[in-house]
């Protein structure tokens, strides 16, 4: 293997770089605010190279902005030295994989249709790695609890200049990212209150996006970085309420509980995490959620008893209902 030309490689011990298939013209300028589309396989360093991902098996490319907190940042480093239509393979030491199950979950939910809490991928991978015990893939859980070198076989499609492309939200500027949020805030609230529930989920997301961005620049838990945070937990909240209307209960569980770990004082996470878990008969979680709610906002007593009511109406049938079944088969 060859190493990867000195000016692009923060140590060569730790990438190194072995050219699969010549690319054509001068390598492109990698300027921040340059959208770079490729496709990529992610394969283990063992006997097998079992693959971990691979975009060209999902079906469609990876696109990811120049100096855009992209949270695999080392994909940048690669990039930058290939040329378009080039694929090459590189080695790259646990210095730069550590997050990559992280990322890696987060494409494959979106690759599923699901809520990846695709923000994350643009958040700190540190929270996100001590806030959630399992990713939901065996393979990427393993990787996470002992972090390997990785090959990335990475072939580089084109790359857009800033002008050449109309800009997403996430591609915007910081102070056109906190611009754009109370836009999207408006928006979402709107067609939340419209029943076009996927489509608020939508803005929601990609002021949370805005927010996660800007944030990801601050210094934790200081006056700047708690105004954001603030921000981001309304959208998160008022996402998990579409995800409540459109049945996603698991979801609203993970999301609150993300919540209610950082902020514990945070009543509205409470009253949906136990609303949540009423709905998949979390009984005695759907209680304790609902009792902290009381503790935290009394105000909300009204509510919350009425919600304490259909539960042990609830409780009462589907206990009638086991009684039945159980009576029938004895």
């Amino acid at each position: 293997m060859s190493d990867i030309k000195d000016a692009l490689l923060v140590g060569a011990d730790s990438i190194k770089k072995t050219i699969l298939h010549g690319g054509i013209g001068d390598i492109p300028k990698f300027i921040t605010g340059a959208k770079v589309t490729f496709h990529f396989r992610t394969l283990l360093c063992d006997d097998e190279r079992t693959v971990i991902d691979d975009s060209k098996v999902v079906g469609k490319p990876m696109e990811i902005v120049i100096g855009n907190m992209f949270k695999l940042d080392i994909w940048e480093t690669l990039l930058s030295s290939m040329r378009i239509n080039e694929v090459a393979e590189f080695w790259c030491d646990t210095t730069h994989t550590g997050v990559y199950p992280l990322v890696s979950k987060s494409m494959r939910r979106i690759a599923e249709g699901k809520d990846a809490t695709d923000w994350h991928i643009h958040t700190c991978g540190m929270a996100n790695m001590f806030a959630y015990s399992t990713l939901g893939y065996a393979d990427l859980d393993e990787l996470m609890k002992e972090p390997k070198p990785l090959y990335f076989v990475l072939e580089l499609i084109k790359v857009h200049q800033p002008s050449e492309y109309n800009r997403e939200s996430w591609a915007l500027s910081d102070e056109e990212r906190l611009k754009v949020v109370p836009v999207l805030h408006g928006q979402g609230n709107l067609l939340y209150k419209a029943g076009r529930y996927q489509e608020a989920m939508q803005k929601y997301k990609e002021a949370l996006i805005c927010i996660k961005n800007v944030q990801t620049k601050e210094k934790s838990w200081e006056v700047p970085w708690m105004k954001l945070e603030k921000t981001a937990n309304t959208l998160t909240l008022n996402y998990c309420q579409c995800l409540m209307c459109v049945e996603e209960y698991y979801e609203v569980i993970e999301h609150t509980s993300d919540i209610i770990s950082q902020h514990p004082g945070t009543a509205k996470a409470f009253y949906l995490r136990g609303k949540a878990h009423m709905e998949v008969w979390n009984e005695a979680e759907a209680r304790q959620d609902f009792s902290r709610v009381l503790d935290l906002n009394p105000a909300m007593k009204k509510t919350v008893k009425r919600d304490l009511a259909v539960l042990n109406m609830r409780m009462e049938e589907k206990n009638q209902e086991d009684r039945n079944k159980y009576k029938g088969m004895f």
